[in-house]
């Protein structure tokens, strides 16, 4: 009589399904903003803008100072103050794409879908705000740097001749591609904070253009105690080779920009965090 062994095969779990990781992480939502932010015709053209205006600006003034065209305004002004002649025009084309980058997503919904994907919110305006103002610095820097390299040639044989070795060149060059960098992250939050288009360029125009105007219809007692202190004026300061004897000293114009910029964040994070879309 023979036993029948059954040996029963050992049972096979089915394997776990493995499931991408979609963690939210810093990374994660900075590779998202920077693709939208190239994903936009806008940020093409516009930075094209702002390239242009440093460039064609500051060497239009270069040769009008070469062929002596200009006011006795301009007699001691140096290579480096007639290449940088174009940055309040940059500024402007910066800072309206700054707004459209964050405004842009409320106009068209889109702010919907990314606050969905990244619920803690914040990271999105540091992600848009850090990656920007960082692309509107290099702009702003390399615009300087050529203007300035191509101006001083063309003024080599004036009395406006400079070479980039020469003292405060660097800091000036340096201080444009800042202040445009910082009037970027400023325009970030100004879209995150009105949450229009139109209201945040409203207020670009108002704040950089108008007001330092304006303040001169004030007594002359408060010109300078309140004009120095607007952005603008401030952030002219750090790029300026020798400013104004009522302008502040270069150090003290990026503080103050820099407690604008911090300024509008700190509103724009609050709005952010505190409201809904």
């Amino acid at each position: 009589m023979s036993t029948l062994t059954t040996i029963a095969e050992p049972r096979q779990e089915p394997a776990a399904t493995s499931r991408p990781d979609y963690r939210v992480s810093g990374w994660r939502v900075l590779r998202s903003e920077w693709a939208k932010l190239w994903s936009l015709r806008s940020t093409w053209i516009t930075l094209t803008l702002g390239l242009m205006f440093l460039l064609v600006f500051g060497l239009i003034i270069s040769l009008q100072f070469n062929a002596g065209n200009l006011d006795s305004d301009f007699d001691t002004s140096k290579a480096v103050d007639l290449s940088l002649f174009g940055i309040p025009f940059a500024q402007l084309a910066l800072g309206v794409l700054g707004v459209l980058v964050m405004a842009g997503e409320y106009s068209t919904g889109m702010i919907r879908s990314t606050l969905a994907a990244v619920p803690r919110r914040l990271p999105v305006l540091w992600s848009k705000a850090g990656l920007y103002g960082l692309l509107a610095m290099v702009v702003g820097t390399v615009g300087a740097l050529v203007a300035f390299l191509v101006g001083s040639q063309i003024v080599s044989g004036t009395s406006a001749a400079q070479s980039l070795t020469d003292s405060g060149v660097v800091r000036c060059l340096l201080g444009a591609g800042l202040y445009l960098g910082l009037i970027g992250v400023t325009c970030i939050a100004l879209g995150a904070l009105l949450r229009s288009v139109a209201g945040g360029i409203s207020v670009l125009v108002g704040v950089f253009v108008l007001a330092p105007g304006l303040t001169r219809l004030l007594p002359s007692s408060w010109q300078d105690n309140v004009g120095s202190y607007l952005p603008s004026n401030a952030g002219e300061s750090m790029y300026t080779l020798v400013p104004d004897h009522s302008a502040l000293s270069p150090g003290a114009g990026l503080a103050v920009i820099l407690g604008w910029t911090a300024l509008a964040l700190a509103g724009a994070a609050y709005r952010l965090v505190r409201n809904d879309v």
